[in-house]
């Protein structure tokens, strides 16, 4: 296994024409949703292997997410179905722009009640990264299960990729959030957060400083992505700035996923390890980030997060030199 990504699994209800509230949409199309899936579905497309660890319900939406996983490729032996919750659904309202507002229709939803079952370290052990969210983490227990999955991805060795994809709304008490961030920074070696989370996840306002403050928890890959202008990234003893390519937007949802997804699958083709990552040449690291910023980038070209993430075929003109022929 490369990439073993673990949290919440959502449908996403995305409207057929772009521009109107959710009060206003006449027509919804259901999509693979959730953060971290959405991070196993782009890997899988670009030819790695990935598997999906959590939680859905018993019910038919539940089981439209693991049929849909399981065409895509994905590995669904550690997502639970359960009857103690309901599958977690988002309307997501789209400006002509492709900016978005959620409707989370989630409460005591099935994503919450991961646990010690789906953080199977057997399982986990034989990935070379492990890939979190954290919208699966408000209750005790599921934090307990993710923060012990990434010590022990920590404590092996392994790459430990965290990208919050902060919902502040969805916590009754933010302070808890910030408990598990303050534990889960620490055991990855890949935190990515986009521009607007950095103050809640870091304490600090712009970019550089916010790179600086993972730093010094021991990250040697943090990420913050900028949207249109691309991210820029900490490696080496340096920060890079590294552009995005120009696109028509149709819908900015999953971008950053699409980034996480070629990243992981970059840097899982080149390290078995956390360590093998430290030494990578700070060129190649760079040419990474740029293939995630491409990834990134055609997402936004198509409705939903899934399916405007690209296939290898599609990305010939920009694979990395470093990946050519793996």
């Amino acid at each position: 296994m490369d990439v073993v990504c673990a949290g919440e699994t959502l449908v996403d209800f995305l409207p057929r024409t772009s521009g109107r509230v959710v009060k206003d949409v006449e027509e919804w199309v259901p999509c693979l949703g959730g953060s971290p899936a959405n991070v196993a579905v782009g890997v899988a497309r670009l030819g790695g292997r990935s598997a999906m660890a959590g939680v859905v319900g018993r019910d038919e939406f539940g089981d439209f997410l693991r049929e849909g996983l399981t065409r895509e490729g994905v590995d669904v032996s550690h997502l639970r179905q359960t009857e103690e919750g309901k599958t977690g659904l988002v309307f997501i309202s789209l400006t002509a722009s492709g900016e978005r507002s959620f409707a989370h229709y989630w409460t005591r939803a099935a994503a919450f009640l991961f646990s010690e079952v789906e953080a199977d370290r057997a399982f986990l052990a034989k990935a070379r990264a492990v890939h979190c969210g954290t919208n699966a983490l408000l209750y005790p227990e599921a934090r307990r299960a993710m923060v012990g999955l990434f010590q022990a991805a920590r404590d092996g060795g392994q790459i430990a990729c965290c990208d919050p994809n902060l919902r502040l709304d969805v916590w009754k008490e933010p302070g808890e959030l910030k408990g598990v961030l303050d534990q889960l920074f620490p055991c990855s070696a890949v935190v990515k957060l986009a521009e607007d989370e950095i103050e809640f996840a870091t304490g600090e306002k712009e970019p550089s400083a916010a790179l600086r403050a993972l730093e010094r928890l021991g990250v040697p890959l943090p990420v913050v992505t900028l949207g249109a202008a691309g991210a820029r990234i900490a490696f080496g003893g340096r920060q890079h700035d590294i552009p995005a390519p120009k696109v028509r937007v149709v819908d900015t949802t999953g971008a950053g996923d699409g980034f996480v997804a070629a990243l992981l699958y970059g840097l899982t083709r080149r390290c078995a390890s956390r360590s093998e990552l430290e030494r990578l040449p700070v060129e190649e690291v760079r040419e990474l980030a740029a293939f995630a910023c491409q990834v990134g980038s055609r997402v936004c070209e198509r409705l939903g997060a899934v399916a405007g993430l690209p296939r290898a075929d599609e990305l010939k003109d920009v694979w990395p030199a470093s990946l050519r022929g793996l």
